[in-house]
């Protein structure tokens, strides 16, 4: 008989992301009103699908030489300002 994967709201899945970009979520939530690195990233995860709209839009692929590693000084602060202007900061 095959696992049944519940599929309510409640549930919940274990995303992989690399441990410097882990690292550096956790600077920048510093001091933010997150209580966590996951707390963020299912805020911003909502907000990015929500933003997408249900058109059916395909969110284009990063390219791979913008990667991860690092924040510019201005899109820390863009963040910082988001949180802030939401509430959270």
């Amino acid at each position: 008989m095959p696992k049944r994967v519940p599929s309510d709201a409640t549930s919940k899945v274990t995303i992989k992301i690399p441990r410097a970009l882990y690292n550096r979520l956790r600077e920048i939530i510093a001091g933010s009103g997150f209580d966590s690195v996951t707390d963020f990233v299912v805020y911003v995860l909502r907000d990015l699908a929500a933003s997408s709209g249900s058109g059916g839009k395909s969110m284009g692929k990063r390219p791979r030489d913008q990667g991860t590693e690092t924040l510019t000084a201005e899109e820390v602060q863009a963040v910082r300002q988001r949180l802030k202007s939401l509430g959270y900061l």
